[in-house]
């Protein structure tokens, strides 16, 4: 009995990191759905959020962001790697945790992932988008 209790004792600590890791990444945007309607949102998405300031138009790069029209080819920008960069940033990227839902950056990550990126259809704005907060 004693060692059974031994090996729960040790294994509670893997067991609530397991947990809060996998908590911690909103698991929609993690296993992003792949639909056509979710990949148009995101398109949509790119372009009004500021997404484009940066990274430029459908993502063809810009001076202040590099272009992410080949990501999707690229192994190492896996759907949970491109939903943490979204949401905590990282070297000149803002994060945007905070401006942007769950179901938002599934989208997104959607967008980004599609072989063939939808083009949004015309802004109902006739402003120039923000720049992105942060």
């Amino acid at each position: 009995m004693a060692p059974v209790i031994v090996r729960i004792k040790l294994s509670f600590p893997i067991i609530l990191l397991a947990c809060v890791a996998f908590t911690s990444t909103p698991a929609q945007a993690l296993f992003s759905s792949k639909t056509k309607t979710d990949e148009e949102a995101g398109a949509v998405l790119f372009r009004d959020k500021g997404c484009a300031y940066c990274h430029g138009i459908a993502g063809m790069g810009g001076k202040k962001a590099p272009a992410l029209t080949d990501i999707r080819k690229d192994k190492a920008w896996t759907p949970a790697k491109m939903t943490d960069q979204i949401l905590n940033g990282g070297q000149k990227m803002p994060f945007f945790r905070e401006s942007l839902s769950d179901e938002e950056i599934a989208q997104l990550v959607a967008y980004l992932r599609s072989k063939n990126k939808p083009i949004p259809p015309p802004s109902t704005s006739s402003a120039t988008p923000p720049p992105p907060a942060n």
